[in-house]
């Protein structure tokens, strides 16, 4: 359905049958910003998603490589240990431990250049999706701007002749461009993850959260609260800070409750490794959706100003730090992440 068309129906419909002056060309500046928009952005989330699949595949990949080449490691230790013996029974196909040895090496040769070439191409791939991201964002930001400049002007040279409808049906375009806007910058973060610039430093987590709750619009029924001391970590602040507002963002979004409270703490878990999680008293994850949440272009429900990205991003940033994310909800009772961080 023409773009033009049906929003001079709408507005000339809610004006009474009048037509300001100008309007056909406001209306022909608003279909042209609207322009190939869908389209782009249905392409970007797909090429968001098929990249994801492969870079998920690549890992697996890596993973798998890693296993086969401890397992190469633990036979050649073993001959290390028994130089003096030949690995067959068999006296009509003895090898001896040198020559055993020179197999070994030669296939671990062969496996790290198998990984090499793996990483190579999840490099290639991860350039390729950030510099895709970049451009089209940035293509998609300039209509956006357009049809929230052209509306604005509308309703300021045209209140006096607009109802509450009208009113109601124009602020609803702009709450459309806005969630358009949170989701193109949600994923230009989330393909920026890996490339920030800044440098590493010691970051004091109570500091970080202090800030975020400072910074953060936090609604007057919601309350958050530091469990316990948090620790100091090696990393990027910036980082940091981006996985927890978005663990924040995500349980005020999604509360429901009179009062809600947000529980921030961590301790030493069983291996050695810090072990954060972020507590709310929310509307709970469905079963069906655990498995799903951390997707791109997720969300929990269609209303609310989401762009579905925000735990992707924390996903991407725990696995950054070579860590683990998991999720426990009871439905309508609140929902738990916990994560863990390990900076070597």
């Amino acid at each position: 359905m023409n773009l033009n068309s049906l929003l001079k129906r709408q507005i000339t419909k809610h004006l009474g049958g009048a037509v300001p002056d100008g309007f056909e060309s406001f209306l022909n500046a608003v279909n042209n910003s609207y322009i190939n928009f869908d389209e782009q952005m249905a392409l970007l989330q797909r090429a968001m998603k098929f990249s994801s699949d492969e870079l998920f595949e690549a890992n697996e990949k890596l993973r798998e490589e890693a296993r086969t080449l401890k397992e190469v490691n633990n036979n050649l230790e073993f001959i290390l240990s028994s130089m003096n013996l030949d690995i067959n029974n068999d006296s009509s196909d003895k090898i001896s431990a040198t020559e055993y040895i020179k197999r070994q090496s030669e296939e671990i040769i062969k496996i790290n250049g198998q990984r090499e070439k793996l990483l190579k191409n999840l490099e290639l791939q991860n350039q390729e999706l950030s510099d895709y991201a970049h451009a089209v964002s940035h293509d998609l930001k300039a209509p956006l701007r357009s049809i929230n400049t052209l509306i604005e002007w509308f309703i300021t040279d045209n209140r006096d002749n607009l109802s509450t409808d009208n009113l109601n049906s124009l602020n609803l375009i702009l709450l459309n461009v806005e969630k358009m806007d949170l989701l193109i910058k949600g994923i230009l973060d989330y393909s920026s993850i890996d490339k920030l610039q800044s440098e590493n430093r010691i970051v004091d987590f109570n500091f970080l959260l202090d800030e975020i709750i400072r910074t953060t619009l936090i609604p007057a029924n919601c309350k958050i609260k530091l469990q316990n001391q948090l620790p100091k970590i090696y990393g990027n602040y910036y980082r940091f800070k981006q996985l927890f507002e978005n663990l924040i963002d995500n349980s005020i979004k999604y509360n429901d409750k009179e009062k809600g409270i947000i529980e921030i703490g961590y301790s030493i878990n069983k291996n050695n490794l810090p072990e954060f999680y972020v507590k709310d008293n929310g509307i709970g994850i469905d079963k069906a959706y655990k498995d799903k949440i951390f997707n791109i272009f997720t969300k929990l429900d269609s209303s609310g100003n989401s762009s579905g990205i925000g735990l992707s991003i924390v996903k991407k940033i725990v696995q950054y730090y070579n860590g683990e994310i998991w999720v426990e909800s009871d439905l309508s009772k609140g929902t738990t992440f916990f994560f863990t961080l390990d900076i070597n």
